[in-house]
């Protein structure tokens, strides 16, 4: 919520890094033009280095070593870019918040309208990419049929084409910090938490350096945590369909009975009989498999492991 006061406020942003060690260069030098844009505002940088393979931890440390608005925090390992958000929010320490990737595809430009629209009352605002001309058309085709199918399944509606980049009032962001689950699919999170919401539209630009870290079986795996987390439908719609199955298994059976009381037994077909029972059967492991994946993320929620481990922070202490 924004006050009335004069105060300069805070701003965070928070930037998950993964193997990223090419682009902070450009990413710090794409991003001071869009700050110094808002000098009546004060920044913190918060980057969370997901475990990096290659330099990209000990390149952030040396840009917070100079500019003290950079704070990075190193897990201990590779939790995946949901739990590095998660860091980065849960350390963030701004009025407001902008979660953001680092391969300058979320332009740092249009961080000043986003401010414009919290300042004007919006306490979460919405960055949607009217152009993904720089996606492929398989990705923009998968992410599209993606919404489709989870708005369609799940009670809480996501925004199309929105991805993580965002402004959100601190008071969304203790919202969001409340929710407990290990498993975590932020957009979702994003969405249920709710408050007053606006949007603006802009268009994804390329990746400025290095190559995207969602390979197919990794979205496709990211679309099923979210649609199991925020959806119990795929477990209901098997009830109807057994429901619908022993109907008609039934009238089946009273018509096998009818015809044969008469006109007498006939020859079994053995080709439909192998055709009905292998496609029960395929309708059986398919639901056992739908029941695995919600009794699995039970199993990994009831654990209550930490959703990440800090390995170091780097905060250059202010004058």
């Amino acid at each position: 919520m924004v006050d009335a006061t004069q105060r300069r406020r805070c701003i965070s942003l928070v930037v998950p890094f993964y193997n990223e060690e090419q682009g902070i260069a450009g990413f710090e030098a794409g991003l001071r033009p869009a700050l110094a844009a808002l000098p009546d505002c004060d920044f913190e940088i918060v980057c969370v280095d997901d475990g990096s393979a290659d330099g990209t931890l000990e390149k952030l440390e040396a840009v917070a070593a100079r500019d003290p608005r950079f704070v990075v925090i190193g897990l201990s390992r590779n939790f995946g870019k949901e739990a590095a958000l998660t860091a980065g929010i849960d350390y963030a320490a701004g009025d407001a918040v902008i979660p953001m990737d680092a391969d300058l595809q979320d332009p740092p430009e249009l961080i000043a309208e986003l401010v414009a629209q919290w300042r004007d009352g919006a306490e979460v605002v919405l960055a949607r990419r009217a152009d993904r001309s720089s996606d492929t058309y398989l990705k923009r085709s998968v992410s599209g049929l993606f919404y489709k199918i989870y708005n369609r399944l799940s009670d809480i509606e996501l925004p199309e084409n929105v991805g993580d980049f965002r402004l959100m009032d601190r008071v969304a962001v203790d919202a969001l910090k409340q929710l407990p689950e290990q498993q975590r699919f932020m957009k979702g999170l994003f969405a249920w938490v709710g408050f007053k919401t606006r949007s603006i539209e802009y268009r994804r630009a390329p990746r400025a350096s290095g190559q995207t870290k969602f390979t197919g079986l990794r979205l496709w795996n990211f679309a099923l945590d979210g649609i199991t987390s925020f959806s119990t439908l795929p477990l209901r719609v098997w009830t109807y369909l057994g429901a619908i199955g022993a109907l008609v298994s039934f009238s089946y059976g009273a018509y096998i009975l009818l015809r044969t009381l008469i006109r007498g037994v006939d020859v079994p077909g053995y080709a439909s009989l192998l055709a009905a029972t292998l496609f029960v059967g395929s309708l059986q492991l398919l639901s056992i498999g739908i029941l695995g994946e919600y009794i699995g993320r039970i199993y990994l929620e009831s654990k209550r492991r930490p959703k990440y481990i800090v390995r170091s922070t780097r905060r250059q202490a202010k004058p």
